[in-house]
């Protein structure tokens, strides 16, 4: 639990529905149980559970998108023709595109 107020997290007022711990709230918003060492989807009254899901799959998305980021970022370090660049720069926008709409969908 220490490390991850150290990390930024801060402690809620709500509890892990398994285990009844105190759920925290990393940086990026998503509520995590020290204890069972997962993240916790909390379904508010009135939403739909499959609403709850599909946040939950942007999430996943949105990482997978982050680490492809990376990665194109390594290999346009290494590029070395202007074909390659040109084709890794397209790839790169397109992801960068597809993170902002992702990143919409969850302010809605």
């Amino acid at each position: 639990m220490a490390d991850l107020l150290r990390s930024g997290a801060t402690l809620t007022s709500l509890s892990c529905p398994v285990c009844s711990s105190p759920l925290f709230r990393l940086k990026n918003g998503d509520l995590w149980c020290a204890q069972c060492q997962k993240k916790v989807i909390v379904v508010k009254e009135g939403e739909e559970f499959s609403e709850a899901q599909g946040i939950a799959a942007l999430s996943v998305v949105e990482h997978t998108l982050f680490e492809k980021i990376l990665e194109i970022n390594d290999k346009i370090k290494d590029a070395e023709s202007l074909d390659d660049l040109q084709r890794l720069s397209e790839t790169l926008s397109s992801l960068l595109e597809n993170l902002r709409r992702i990143k919409g969908f969850r302010k809605s």
